[in-house]
């Protein structure tokens, strides 16, 4: 019983006749969780934690005159909170007071909260930019959450809580591609943990830092096969390409710096792994947090002499080089277009890199390979020499190797990773793209301007005639990214999913200054609504880049199957997404594969609910287009909804 010199305040913790003779409750007040017990008509508060596992008393019953452990079956006495046979592990009562309004009890002052090591990493990860953490909070992860509660509280982070940890990690990755800076995902031990490798993977292969908190089981039981153990570090092996345990007696702020370093310098995963006691560690007083002063070095970096002089070389000796921008040049566009222009040579993205240079730009010539144009395939051709810029060469892409080729990128290890290239470039994309400008002249260009818009004459002629096409099993892929291309506000930020919906709108779609967002090297299903939701945490920041943005997602019906109740977490954060949704009852692309491999159509189809309807059931808004004639009304509408809207449109599964 607390010391009567104590000070104590008297808080009601029950309702006349709530609690029932020869029972008990659970009764939270403040921060403290009691025991309330009803026995042979007195009431008693106790310490609601055994002392033997912490098992919640309150959560037990009276059994023969003794409150029994619902977790190992001790016996204490419901008013003295003593066991039986004159043990001396016995629990702590508190004073109670039966008024004619309710039952009372003096609640001891509360202790002032202790800053621990958590405190002081959470503290640190907030200087190093981490604004957004998005995760579950769970029983392993207890002290870690708290910490992190306590910078929302005081506006240096904000925490959206998810239905599942692979949509954190798809929304840190998609924020990271977006904003070059790492967002955080929280997870228990175990399965939440092992939740999250298919973002992280997605985040590893396109390069988006992205900072990993997953809690693990105490370190005294770690190797013993405990509840919820995973050995995280080899679970995460090469996804994480920096990971390591927060112990006792780690530099708990250094390790965040290295970790936050590392995501942002390698463009990649960074996980920290923290076992539950450690947690709550209180901090040495005076612990400092850390933060990127002095510790982060200045990336424009130029290509050696030698190096650029070959490039200018072959770059003055073609008539006709085009420019093949990838996902590596995503933040270098300003330099890349203005080389471009300078040398009126024409631009072509890989999928990856669709929109960073408009559709409508003279010299843009949209996407290259399986998800294209046959604009871009077309200057490819009839090119001399490709300048290319933070490419992968992947074979989706189909960048001609027999070409000559100048690639330029700030990864040693992407230079000629496939096959050899005439001259390859180490260096940052734009500063070598600004070096270029000033050496290289335009003098014995082919001016391609009459070329380039010739050939989008031909093809959007060509899509007009899809457009037409009507087989009466679903509206058609053209019209639902023409209607796109019209409704779609122009700096939109857009994720997209896999499967045949993405290859359409790369191939339909018509960019200006959208911002596209999908999952590249990894190709994940159900990428693109988990991703929306890290699109909008960067429209939500002072970032003039991304600041007020409209966030449009698009899909399948396969993938937003995957993650479809992240709906209801856009709608709890009030998230204003719109997703557009290609239903067609079926993995058509898988279909496709199938029949192209001379296989049968087998198990594709799928058993779709409404989705609209399940929208608007969530707290969405929702529409179901089933004719051409109405899309544009319907992303009209949804478009300008403030919060989370679905448009469900009917397709026909055989035309992409």
């Amino acid at each position: 019983m607390p010391n009567d010199a104590e000070e104590k305040t008297w808080l009601k913790v029950l309702e006349p006749d709530e609690l029932l003779d020869g029972r008990v409750k659970s009764v939270t007040c403040r921060h403290l969780t009691m025991c309330l017990s009803h026995f042979e008509g007195k009431y008693a508060a106790l310490d609601n934690r055994c002392p033997h596992q912490g098992g919640p008393l309150g959560e037990g019953s009276i059994e023969n005159g003794w409150i029994r452990c619902p977790w190992h079956g001790w016996d204490f006495h419901p008013l003295t909170g003593k066991p039986p046979g004159g043990y001396d592990d016995g629990i702590e009562t508190f004073e109670t007071d039966v008024r004619d309004d309710g039952v009372y009890v003096a609640f001891p002052a509360e202790k002032p909260r202790v800053r621990t090591v958590t405190d002081v990493m959470a503290e640190t990860m907030v200087n190093w930019g981490v604004r957004w953490v998005f995760g579950m909070v769970g029983h392993s992860n207890l002290g870690l959450a708290d910490a992190l509660r306590v910078q929302e509280r005081d506006g240096k982070l904000r925490y959206v809580g998810i239905r599942h940890e692979g949509a954190a990690a798809f929304a840190c990755s998609a924020y990271g591609k977006l904003t070059g800076r790492p967002a955080a995902c929280l997870t228990i031990a175990g399965p939440g943990a092992t939740n999250l490798l298919t973002g992280l993977w997605d985040a590893n292969v396109d390069q988006a830092p992205v900072l990993a908190l997953t809690g693990q089981v105490d370190t005294q039981v770690l190797g013993a096969g405990a509840f919820q153990e995973v050995d995280l570090a080899a679970a995460f092996g090469k996804v994480a390409q920096w990971s390591q345990p927060v112990l006792h007696t780690s530099k708990h702020a250094e390790l965040v710096n290295l970790a936050c370093k590392s995501a942002i310098l390698h463009r990649g995963v960074s996980h920290l792994i923290f076992p539950d006691e450690v947690q709550t560690i209180a901090a040495a007083d005076g612990a400092k947090a850390g933060g990127p002063e002095g510790r982060l070095p200045s990336r424009d970096i130029a290509p050696p002499a030698e190096s650029l002089e070959r490039a200018v070389a072959a770059i003055d000796a073609a008539k006709r080089p085009a420019i093949i921008v990838g996902h590596g040049a995503r933040f270098d566009m300003p330099a890349i277009t203005a080389f471009a222009e300078a040398l009126g040579a024409p631009v072509i993205t890989t999928f990856k890199a669709k929109g960073l240079i408009a559709d409508d730009h003279p010299l843009g010539c949209g996407v290259l390979g399986r998800s294209g144009t046959p604009i871009a395939s077309w200057v490819m051709n009839e090119s001399d020499l490709l300048v290319v810029f933070g490419a992968s060469f992947s074979n989706h892409t189909g960048i001609d190797r027999k070409k000559p080729i100048v690639q330029v990128d700030f990864d040693p290890m992407m230079l000629g990773k496939f096959h050899s290239v005439t001259v390859p470039v180490l260096g940052e994309v734009g500063v070598t793209a600004s070096l270029l400008t000033e050496r290289c002249s335009r003098d014995g260009k082919t001016d391609v301007q009459p070329e380039v818009a010739e050939r989008w004459k031909i093809w959007r002629a060509e899509k007009k005639k899809r457009r037409q096409e009507d087989m009466g099993k679903g509206i058609d892929s053209a019209s639902v990214f023409h209607a796109l291309t019209r409704a779609v506000p122009e700096d939109a930020i857009m994720c997209v999913d896999v499967g045949n919906n993405t290859y359409s709108f790369g191939r339909y779609f018509e960019c200006k200054r959208q911002s596209v967002l999908m999952s590249g090297y990894l190709g994940s299903i159900g990428f693109s609504f988990p991703a929306a939701m890290g699109a909008w945490a960067a429209s939500q920041e002072d970032d003039p880049r991304f600041a007020g943005r409209q966030v449009v997602s698009v899909s399948g019906d396969g993938g937003f199957g995957q993650y479809m109740g992240e709906i209801t977490t856009a709608v709890k954060y009030g998230m204003n997404i719109t997703h557009v949704l290609l239903n067609n009852s079926e993995l058509g692309k898988i279909s496709k594969e199938q029949r192209a491999a001379d296989f049968d159509v087998w198990q594709t189809s799928l058993h779709n609910p409404s989705f609209s309807a399940f929208a608007k059931i969530c707290g969405a808004k929702g529409w179901l287009v089933k004719r051409r004639e109405d899309l544009d009304a319907a992303l009209a509408a949804a478009l300008s909804h403030d919060g989370p809207a679905l448009v469900e449109i009917l397709t026909d599964a055989g035309l992409i």
